[in-house]
């Protein structure tokens, strides 16, 4: 039996940032068919003292890596987070996808009641217990980054609904 702890985070991870990938293809062939400024969408940001769309990538794929790596019991792998382009941006998603995909299942068995320290050493740390780490901290964090580089895109006239933000389940 697959631990609910594996199911409840790596196929949720897979299917949203699969969708991501996609509709940032769809980004991508729309700017390069009108000859739109790359930058544009790439910095583009939903106000102005918000994260632009390339860093929202690259945080939701921090926490899919990061959440599947802790409640797996493997360490987190640092990338170095220099995407500058939507290539860069499809690389990253797929290395992410790589990295979680190749995770056993079974090494997530018992993690709902694994201890995971956030901010260690700093004044912000804090312990949860696995299950309240996905649940209350992990997945809502991932979430919010995804669901605002949907909205950045559609914001900025992508071609994008909702059975796009939710890709294949």
């Amino acid at each position: 039996m697959t631990s609910p702890m594996y199911t409840n985070s790596v196929p949720v991870f897979k299917q949203m940032l699969t969708a991501t990938q996609a509709i940032l293809a769809t980004t991508a062939a729309d700017v390069a068919a009108k000859s739109l400024n790359a930058d544009a969408f790439l910095q583009a940001r939903l106000f102005p003292d918000m994260l632009p769309l390339v860093k929202q990538v690259q945080i939701a794929c921090d926490f899919a890596r990061g959440i599947s790596a802790r409640l797996a019991g493997v360490d987190v792998p640092a990338y170095d987070s220099t995407e500058a382009s939507f290539a860069d941006l499809d690389a990253l998603i797929a290395k992410t996808l790589a990295f979680i995909g190749g995770l056993d299942a079974a090494r997530f068995e018992g993690s709902e009641g694994r201890e995971i320290v956030l901010r260690p050493g700093t004044p912000k740390e804090r312990a949860l217990g696995g299950q309240a780490y996905l649940s209350n901290y992990g997945l809502p964090q991932f979430f919010f980054h995804v669901t605002t580089t949907y909205a950045i895109l559609r914001h900025n006239g992508v071609a994008i609904g909702k059975k796009d933000y939710m890709g294949a389940y």
